[in-house]
């Protein structure tokens, strides 16, 4: 009776989450507005009680209780198009996704119990992917005049974490645990024609599967009192199990998957360092995606991130730019299913991120956050002429815009 309890209150504050389409992967490239303002650098850089995710070493910036809140508005922009060959089928229509809107909640508190130890809490929907074609209603008559109007395919993953960070701190240096648990949801539907009834059409899904898995986060900072400081952290793998949803979905696609789907472990290095007025952010990460169940059965790679922040103070507020760089994790691979199963369902193909942020205090004790972030339009060609559908190819177009807002509160 609590975990249905439970569920309920995670899916009231996913209500508005309908498919989130993330940036690096399916990761949001930082947790909360300062970080996204500045490229999504977190690593060595303190945001206060936001940094609980980024780097939980971090909080001990806090100079007593801050608690933040607000959240992401995100605008992917998705076009996908089935390339026909000309000489089987009529030329198929171009359809844009209509998960083009989606909220990502975030609540982060931390608090300085004395002058060594440090404690927080936070709750931040930390990314998820998917498209929405379902726009292409008709698809039994479509099938007949050979438009497959991208097979009317809806996927939506959803991904929530919740975080207690545990930081200590002595002279220079600090050091943290932040235990994680995280909640996700998946859904996958789609129409298929039947390969035993010919003619007829198959609606492909199991409905919403929900799980909650286990992690950890490692931080460590070094403060070098020259306005240097260097920052590095490790996060787990976490496990997630959809039951009947991946599975069931990928055979239609003669692929042989099960239902597991695990957040990748990450490991990151960072610097920023401090002059006058002027902040500069440096981080490096990588995503472990090639070691990750699931994502590793359908050949997602590694990604390198590289993320760069710059910050201006004056008085009482403050202006932020940034740049986030990673290779798209979504690759092409000698297997057309996967190439379909991945550009049509999880185009997680976004690489440049473009940011801009800023800071206006309205007092010591409250202030709020404000961010932007344009992801450059990456386009991915990937052959499946090999399904024999009379589709030589898939492309799809994916671009993105997102504004972030956060109010803070000290006491």
């Amino acid at each position: 009776m609590k975990t249905k309890t439970l569920n309920k209150m995670i899916m009231l504050s996913l209500i508005t989450a309908t498919t989130l389409q993330a940036t690096n992967g399916d990761h949001i490239i930082g947790i909360g507005a300062k970080a996204r303002g500045m490229g999504g650098t977190g690593i060595a850089l303190s945001h206060g009680a936001e940094s609980a995710l980024s780097n939980p070493a971090l909080i001990t910036q806090v100079e007593n209780t801050e608690i933040s809140f607000g959240g992401t508005v995100f605008m992917p922009d998705i076009e996908t198009t089935l390339n026909a060959n000309l000489m089987a089928l009529p030329p198929q229509k171009s359809l844009t996704s209509d998960a083009d809107i989606n909220m990502i909640p975030e609540v982060s508190l931390a608090t300085k119990i004395n002058d060594n130890f440090y404690v927080g809490i936070g709750m931040w929907g930390t990314g998820g992917m998917g498209t929405d074609y379902s726009q292409g209603k008709g698809i039994t008559n479509s099938l007949a005049q050979g438009q497959f109007n991208n097979f009317d395919m809806v996927t939506n993953l959803q991904m929530m974490q919740f975080a207690v960070p545990l930081a200590y701190k002595t002279d220079h240096f600090s050091i943290a645990i932040s235990p994680i648990l995280m909640y996700g949801n998946l859904d996958i539907n789609f129409k298929m024609p039947s390969r035993t009834d010919k003619g007829a059409i198959n609606n492909i899904g199991s409905g919403i599967a929900q799980d909650f898995g286990y992690g950890y986060n490692l931080g460590t900072t070094y403060d070098f009192s020259n306005g240097l400081t260097l920052g590095a952290v490790y996060k787990s793998a976490i496990e997630m199990n959809y039951d009947g949803t991946i599975k069931n979905a990928a055979q239609n696609f003669g692929l042989q998957m099960s239902d597991t789907l695990e957040q990748p472990a990450e490991i990151g290095v960072g610097l920023a360092y401090v002059m006058g007025q002027h902040t500069f952010a440096l981080d490096y990460k990588k995503i472990q995606w090639s070691d990750a169940k699931g994502y590793s059965d359908v050949s997602w790679e590694d990604q390198n991130v590289y993320a760069i922040g710059y910050q201006y103070t004056q008085d009482n507020w403050a202006v932020r730019l940034g740049y986030n760089q990673a290779d798209s994790a979504v690759v092409e691979t000698k297997n057309p299913a996967i190439n379909m199963f991945n550009l049509l369902g999880f185009p997680a193909t976004a690489e440049k991120h473009y940011t801009v942020g800023g800071t206006y205090a309205f007092s010591e004790q409250f202030s709020v956050d404000l961010a932007y972030v344009y992801a450059d339009e990456s386009t991915k060609t990937f052959d499946i002429s090999q399904l024999q559908m009379g589709i030589d190819s898939i492309t799809t177009d994916h671009s993105e815009n997102s504004i972030s807002f956060q109010l803070n509160y000290t006491f």
